[in-house]
């Protein structure tokens, strides 16, 4: 009973320990092609390796492997890092190419000052303006050369601003006046409004300073500068409203109003800005107004206009400079 059992037994392990014939040749197949593979990669290394300048990049590649992205990105046949996009040679070519425009840019530049500063100006009519509706003519005048140039003035190369024209007003007694009454004086002109709670008493108080500065020092040039204030208010700014006004303010000024058209006129010519604004229910407003000190020769005519950011200083030497030059231009033409 003994064998039988044994027989079966072994027959059993003899069977479970045979291999199908379709799997070993699976095996066989595998391990050739492992071993191709692995020769294959020993008789690379050798090849490589038997250069000394490409153990280092060898050493890499079998480090970080063949995959793209990974490892540095070296060249074999350089032994070190290749380089980039931008190089030492583009950068030179961009900062030559970049100086040869700058240098280009120049010479236009210089021969365009020189073709206009080469021009001769003459002036046959008087004189010349771009825009005759906004800029009064140019004056020019003849050297003993007979070369032209632009009398000077504080409008720049342009010309003098069309700014100003006749006017009509009333004085605080009644009497109508016009530029023409101010004739022979230099005439420092404000157009401003009785209730201005705070920048038409501060510009007319700089121009009392710039006045009582100007009968101090310059008490020549000071005999002849008259200020006006012009009222753009004329609904509010009666004869009796300017004459209690006027108690506070500097006894040089000569207050002027009249009837809206004839305000509205004046503020037009010189381009004054004016607009009503925070108007309450019961009819109180103020007004948004221009603030410009136009400065004016004995003739009536604009020489200059002086701006809120201006100092009273600055006000002063532009306005003693002028007279100084006017007088000096009047004593030259008399002997002439």
């Amino acid at each position: 009973m003994i064998l039988p059992r044994i027989g079966i037994a072994c027959s059993a392990r003899s069977a479970f320990s045979k291999t199908p014939p379709n799997l070993v040749s699976l095996l066989n197949t595998t391990s050739k092609k492992h071993n191709l593979a692995a020769q294959h990669r020993s008789f690379f290394c050798q090849r490589q390796l038997q250069n000394p300048n490409q153990k280092r990049y060898v050493g890499k590649r079998l480090l970080h492997g063949n995959q793209p992205g990974v490892g540095p990105k070296e060249d074999p046949n350089s032994g070190g890092v290749g380089r980039g996009p931008v190089s030492w040679v583009n950068l030179g070519l961009i900062g030559v190419a970049s100086a040869a425009a700058v240098a280009y840019y120049r010479i236009q530049r210089e021969r365009r000052i020189e073709e206009a500063m080469g021009k001769i100006v003459t002036s046959e009519s008087g004189g010349w303006s771009p825009d005759p509706k906004l800029w009064k003519p140019r004056q020019y005048y003849q050297t003993e050369d007979g070369r032209w140039f632009p009398e000077t003035d504080p409008f720049g190369a342009s010309g003098k601003p069309a700014i100003g024209a006749p006017w009509t007003l009333v004085d605080l007694k009644g009497n109508l006046v016009s530029e023409q009454t101010f004739a022979g004086k230099f005439t420092l002109l404000y157009f401003g409004f009785a209730r201005c709670p705070d920048i038409c008493p501060s510009e007319m108080q700089k121009v009392a300073q710039v006045m009582d500065t100007m009968k101090e020092k310059f008490p020549e040039v000071a005999a002849n500068v008259q200020p006006i204030f012009v009222s753009i208010d004329p609904g509010r700014d009666s004869i009796d409203a300017l004459l209690s006004y006027e108690k506070d303010f500097h006894p040089s000024y000569a207050f002027l109003t009249g009837t809206p058209q004839m305000v509205a006129s004046m503020a037009k010519s010189y381009r004054v800005y004016v607009s009503r604004a925070d108007e309450t229910e019961d009819g109180d407003y103020l007004v948004d107004h221009s603030i410009v000190l136009y400065f004016h020769d004995d003739k009536g005519e604009m020489v200059d206009v002086f701006t809120q950011s201006m100092k009273p200083t600055d006000i002063l030497d532009r306005i003693v400079g002028f007279a100084q030059s006017f007088e000096k231009k009047k004593k030259l033409d008399a002997q002439n």
